[in-house]
Protein backbone atom coordinates (compact mmCIF):
# COMPACT_ATOMS: atom_id res chain seq x y z
CA UNK A 1 0.00 0.00 0.00
CA UNK A 2 2.85 2.37 0.81
CA UNK A 3 4.44 1.80 -2.61
CA UNK A 4 1.08 2.26 -4.36
CA UNK A 5 0.44 5.46 -2.39
CA UNK A 6 3.89 6.75 -3.34
CA UNK A 7 3.25 5.90 -7.01
CA UNK A 8 -0.02 7.86 -6.98
CA UNK A 9 1.74 10.81 -5.37
CA UNK A 10 4.53 10.82 -7.95
CA UNK A 11 2.16 10.47 -10.91
CA UNK A 12 -0.11 13.20 -9.48
CA UNK A 13 -3.13 10.90 -9.37
CA UNK A 14 -4.36 12.47 -6.15
CA UNK A 15 -4.40 15.97 -7.65
CA UNK A 16 -6.18 14.58 -10.72
CA UNK A 17 -8.71 12.84 -8.45
CA UNK A 18 -9.23 16.03 -6.42
CA UNK A 19 -9.76 18.07 -9.60
CA UNK A 20 -12.21 15.48 -10.92
CA UNK A 21 -14.19 15.40 -7.67
CA UNK A 22 -14.33 19.20 -7.52
CA UNK A 23 -15.38 19.50 -11.17
CA UNK A 24 -17.85 16.62 -10.85
CA UNK A 25 -19.41 18.01 -7.68
CA UNK A 26 -19.60 21.46 -9.21
CA UNK A 27 -21.26 20.04 -12.32
CA UNK A 28 -23.82 18.14 -10.24
CA UNK A 29 -24.61 21.17 -8.08
CA UNK A 30 -24.90 23.47 -11.11
CA UNK A 31 -27.13 20.93 -12.88
CA UNK A 32 -29.45 20.64 -9.88
CA UNK A 33 -29.57 24.41 -9.38
CA UNK A 34 -30.24 24.90 -13.10
CA UNK A 35 -33.09 22.41 -13.00
CA UNK A 36 -34.58 24.04 -9.92
CA UNK A 37 -34.24 27.53 -11.44
CA UNK A 38 -35.72 26.44 -14.75
CA UNK A 39 -38.55 24.67 -12.95
CA UNK A 40 -39.26 27.68 -10.75
CA UNK A 41 -38.95 30.48 -13.35
CA UNK A 42 -39.33 29.07 -16.86
CA UNK A 43 -40.53 25.53 -17.43
CA UNK A 44 -42.77 23.01 -15.83
CA UNK A 45 -40.47 19.98 -16.07
CA UNK A 46 -43.14 17.63 -14.83
CA UNK A 47 -45.39 18.69 -17.70
CA UNK A 48 -42.52 18.49 -20.19
CA UNK A 49 -41.48 15.02 -19.02
CA UNK A 50 -45.10 13.86 -19.06
CA UNK A 51 -45.38 15.07 -22.67
CA UNK A 52 -42.22 13.19 -23.64
CA UNK A 53 -43.55 10.05 -21.94
CA UNK A 54 -46.83 10.28 -23.86
CA UNK A 55 -45.39 11.50 -27.19
CA UNK A 56 -42.55 9.01 -27.73
CA UNK A 57 -42.41 5.28 -27.28
CA UNK A 58 -39.99 4.05 -24.67
CA UNK A 59 -38.22 2.05 -27.40
CA UNK A 60 -37.48 5.31 -29.25
CA UNK A 61 -36.12 6.93 -26.10
CA UNK A 62 -33.99 3.87 -25.30
CA UNK A 63 -32.58 3.79 -28.84
CA UNK A 64 -31.80 7.52 -28.73
CA UNK A 65 -30.10 7.01 -25.35
CA UNK A 66 -27.97 4.17 -26.73
CA UNK A 67 -26.79 6.40 -29.57
CA UNK A 68 -26.05 9.20 -27.10
CA UNK A 69 -24.11 6.92 -24.76
CA UNK A 70 -22.12 5.43 -27.64
CA UNK A 71 -21.26 8.67 -29.45
CA UNK A 72 -19.29 10.66 -26.88
CA UNK A 73 -22.15 11.14 -24.40
CA UNK A 74 -24.10 13.72 -26.40
CA UNK A 75 -26.82 14.17 -23.76
CA UNK A 76 -26.23 13.73 -20.03
CA UNK A 77 -27.92 10.60 -18.66
CA UNK A 78 -29.58 12.75 -15.98
CA UNK A 79 -32.23 13.85 -18.48
CA UNK A 80 -33.08 10.24 -19.20
CA UNK A 81 -33.17 9.42 -15.49
CA UNK A 82 -35.67 12.27 -15.06
CA UNK A 83 -37.68 10.81 -17.96
CA UNK A 84 -37.63 7.38 -16.26
CA UNK A 85 -39.06 8.95 -13.11
CA UNK A 86 -42.23 9.74 -15.07
CA UNK A 87 -42.60 6.31 -16.61
CA UNK A 88 -44.99 3.58 -15.48
CA UNK A 89 -42.08 1.54 -14.04
CA UNK A 90 -39.39 4.06 -13.01
CA UNK A 91 -37.02 1.58 -11.32
CA UNK A 92 -37.27 -0.92 -14.16
CA UNK A 93 -36.63 1.85 -16.70
CA UNK A 94 -33.69 3.04 -14.60
CA UNK A 95 -32.20 -0.47 -14.71
CA UNK A 96 -32.72 -0.57 -18.48
CA UNK A 97 -31.09 2.87 -18.88
CA UNK A 98 -28.10 1.80 -16.78
CA UNK A 99 -27.75 -1.37 -18.84
CA UNK A 100 -27.98 0.63 -22.07
CA UNK A 101 -25.31 3.00 -20.77
CA UNK A 102 -23.08 0.05 -19.87
CA UNK A 103 -23.65 -1.46 -23.34
CA UNK A 104 -22.97 1.93 -24.97
CA UNK A 105 -19.63 2.02 -23.18
CA UNK A 106 -18.78 -1.45 -24.47
CA UNK A 107 -19.66 -0.37 -28.01
CA UNK A 108 -17.43 2.73 -27.59
CA UNK A 109 -14.63 0.47 -26.34
CA UNK A 110 -15.01 -1.74 -29.43
CA UNK A 111 -15.04 1.31 -31.71
CA UNK A 112 -11.83 2.55 -30.09
CA UNK A 113 -10.31 -0.89 -30.46
CA UNK A 114 -11.01 -0.83 -34.22
CA UNK A 115 -10.20 2.85 -34.84
CA UNK A 116 -6.68 2.34 -33.60
CA UNK A 117 -6.10 0.21 -36.71
CA UNK A 118 -6.68 3.20 -39.04
CA UNK A 119 -3.58 5.45 -38.95
CA UNK A 120 -5.23 8.80 -39.82
CA UNK A 121 -8.12 8.28 -37.41
CA UNK A 122 -5.76 7.01 -34.73
CA UNK A 123 -3.66 10.16 -34.98
CA UNK A 124 -6.68 12.48 -34.96
CA UNK A 125 -8.41 10.80 -32.01
CA UNK A 126 -5.23 10.52 -29.96
CA UNK A 127 -4.73 14.29 -30.34
CA UNK A 128 -8.34 15.08 -29.37
CA UNK A 129 -8.42 12.95 -26.21
CA UNK A 130 -4.71 12.76 -25.53
CA UNK A 131 -5.06 13.74 -21.85
CA UNK A 132 -7.57 10.96 -21.20
CA UNK A 133 -5.37 8.40 -22.97
CA UNK A 134 -2.29 9.51 -21.05
CA UNK A 135 -4.14 9.27 -17.72
CA UNK A 136 -5.72 5.94 -18.64
CA UNK A 137 -2.29 4.47 -19.35
CA UNK A 138 -1.08 5.69 -15.96
CA UNK A 139 -4.06 4.84 -13.78
CA UNK A 140 -6.03 2.24 -15.73
CA UNK A 141 -9.04 0.98 -13.84
CA UNK A 142 -9.33 4.00 -11.58
CA UNK A 143 -9.98 6.25 -14.56
CA UNK A 144 -12.54 3.79 -15.93
CA UNK A 145 -14.17 3.85 -12.48
CA UNK A 146 -14.26 7.66 -12.52
CA UNK A 147 -15.72 7.62 -16.04
CA UNK A 148 -18.43 5.24 -14.86
CA UNK A 149 -19.41 7.07 -11.67
CA UNK A 150 -18.75 10.75 -12.39
CA UNK A 151 -19.94 13.33 -14.92
CA UNK A 152 -16.89 12.58 -17.10
CA UNK A 153 -18.45 11.21 -20.31
CA UNK A 154 -18.27 7.43 -19.96
CA UNK A 155 -18.09 6.94 -23.71
CA UNK A 156 -14.90 9.03 -24.00
CA UNK A 157 -13.17 6.96 -21.33
CA UNK A 158 -14.48 3.78 -23.00
CA UNK A 159 -13.23 4.90 -26.42
CA UNK A 160 -9.85 5.75 -24.92
CA UNK A 161 -9.75 2.33 -23.20
CA UNK A 162 -10.30 0.68 -26.56
CA UNK A 163 -7.68 2.88 -28.23
CA UNK A 164 -4.96 1.85 -25.81
CA UNK A 165 -6.24 -1.74 -25.67
CA UNK A 166 -6.86 -1.61 -21.93
CA UNK A 167 -7.64 -5.11 -20.61
CA UNK A 168 -11.27 -5.73 -21.63
CA UNK A 169 -12.07 -7.90 -18.60
CA UNK A 170 -10.92 -5.18 -16.21
CA UNK A 171 -12.75 -2.57 -18.26
CA UNK A 172 -16.01 -4.54 -17.87
CA UNK A 173 -15.53 -4.91 -14.11
CA UNK A 174 -14.72 -1.22 -13.47
CA UNK A 175 -17.55 -0.11 -15.75
CA UNK A 176 -20.08 -1.91 -13.56
CA UNK A 177 -19.94 1.16 -11.32
CA UNK A 178 -22.10 2.78 -14.00
CA UNK A 179 -25.05 1.10 -12.28
CA UNK A 180 -24.12 2.78 -8.98
CA UNK A 181 -24.06 6.17 -10.68
CA UNK A 182 -27.55 5.69 -12.06
CA UNK A 183 -28.85 4.58 -8.67
CA UNK A 184 -27.29 7.51 -6.80
CA UNK A 185 -28.54 10.06 -9.32
CA UNK A 186 -31.98 8.45 -9.40
CA UNK A 187 -32.33 8.74 -5.63
CA UNK A 188 -32.01 12.52 -6.04
CA UNK A 189 -33.73 13.05 -9.39
CA UNK A 190 -36.73 10.83 -8.60
CA UNK A 191 -37.41 12.93 -5.49
CA UNK A 192 -37.17 16.18 -7.46
CA UNK A 193 -39.57 15.08 -10.19
CA UNK A 194 -42.11 13.15 -8.11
Amino acid sequence: MHILNRYYQITKFYSFLKDTVVKGSTTIIVFILLLVALEFFVLDFNLLLNQIVTSYSYETIFLFFLVSETVLGLIPPDFFIAWASKSANPWLFLLILATISYAGGIISYMIGNRLILIPKIKSHIENKIEKHIFNLRKWGGLLVFLGAISPIPHSIVSLASGLIKYNFKYYLIWSLFRYARFLIYALVIFRVFN
